[in-house]
């Protein structure tokens, strides 16, 4: 009894943190009752078995595989079907932020997957999702930015026509913008010029690498690209050069514990290099990536980070003020957001 009471402190502690999310997938962080209540509305046919949620949750039977993970997308690109559900689940994915005690989101969300179903235009899709998280944000007390995210698996005309878009919403509350994919079979070169266009408008630049590719990735990112932060980069340590160069740099790592499980990076969760990332004096933040596919919340990752992981919880509260430093703001939103942050924490 004395170990569950302590059990429930401990994860009542975590819940209680106030936190900041830089890597957050919209499309990834969708409740199940609201696709299933689309899904009857819209008349969505769907297969009765699996059940909707095993379609797009990890499931304990799943293979931990990144194409294993990738298919709950697949199902999850069916429901985009018209404005009022893209801006329902823009508002949703905000709303259970805060809920969690998430004082600042970065939320990244991909222009071609939400218009591509209905061939909605992408500036319209894009505005629908800037106006319902302005929404959001103010009734929900949460800081909410905004990132536009394109695929290296797709036509780079695609990603230079979000680009293009999102430089001209910077004040809609679009920051930056992230490049994903598939890193393992797709180069991140033909978008180099595409990217640097986006850095030299004012964006700020997030680029998965190092997950489901090598360090050479993130090497390539820093160098080449040009990154701002590295989205997951749990593989760095394979090579201490790279290792060396993000220290050198200050480079931000966005790592996501259960997500990198769940995708086959680690074929076990205590296997993850979190705890070593930090060690090797790399900077690195604590983050969801796809709360909905992976049903979690920001609190259990930083549970998972003290309790399975090894990190202290004054290695905790560190990860949390990297992310603050590591944000896509201004200086002076950074101070505002440090502050409010210590007060929060020194009153657990």
């Amino acid at each position: 009894m004395k170990d569950q009471a302590r059990s429930k402190l401990q994860s009542s502690y975590y819940t209680r943190l106030p936190k900041v999310d830089l890597h957050r997938h919209l499309e990834g962080s969708l409740r199940v009752q609201s696709l299933i209540e689309i899904a009857r509305t819209y008349g969505i046919t769907l297969p009765l078995r699996p059940s909707l949620k095993a379609l797009i949750q990890v499931q304990p039977d799943d293979p931990l595989t990144f194409t294993s993970f990738l298919s709950k997308f697949q199902t999850l690109r069916m429901f985009y079907l018209s404005p009022q559900i893209i801006s329902r689940l823009t508002f949703e994915a905000i709303q259970d932020a805060a809920t969690d005690r998430v004082r600042y989101l970065e939320l990244r969300f991909t222009p071609v997957a939400l218009s591509r179903l209905k061939n909605f235009r992408l500036g319209d899709v894009m505005d629908w999702v800037c106006v319902s998280a302005w929404q959001a944000s103010q009734a929900n007390g949460i800081t909410t930015r905004l990132i536009a995210s394109v695929n290296r698996h797709e036509d780079p005309e695609l990603a230079r026509q979000v680009i293009d878009l999102a430089i001209s919403r910077k004040a809609n509350g679009i920051i930056g913008v992230d490049l994903a994919g598939n890193e393992a079979e797709y180069s991140a070169e033909p978008f180099r010029e595409i990217l640097k266009k986006a850095k030299d408008n004012g964006l700020s630049l997030s680029v998965h690498a190092g997950e489901w590719g090598g360090a050479e990735n993130v090497r390539h990112a820093i160098e080449e690209l040009g990154a701002d932060r590295i989205a997951h980069g749990v593989r760095v340590l394979e090579d201490e050069r790279v290792t060396a160069l993000a220290c050198q740099r200050g480079v931000v790592f966005e790592v996501c514990p259960t997500s990198n499980y769940h995708t086959g990076v680690f074929s076990d969760l205590s296997q993850h290099t979190l705890k070593r990332m930090l060690d090797a004096g790399l900077k690195v933040t604590i983050n969801t990536d796809d709360p909905g596919i992976s049903n979690i919340t920001l609190s259990d990752e930083y549970e998972i980070a003290c309790t399975k992981l090894g990190l202290s919880h004054q290695e905790l509260i560190q990860t949390i003020f990297t992310a603050v430093e590591a944000s896509f703001q201004t200086p002076e939103e950074k101070k505002t957001l440090t502050e409010r942050l210590k007060k929060e924490i020194q009153a657990i």
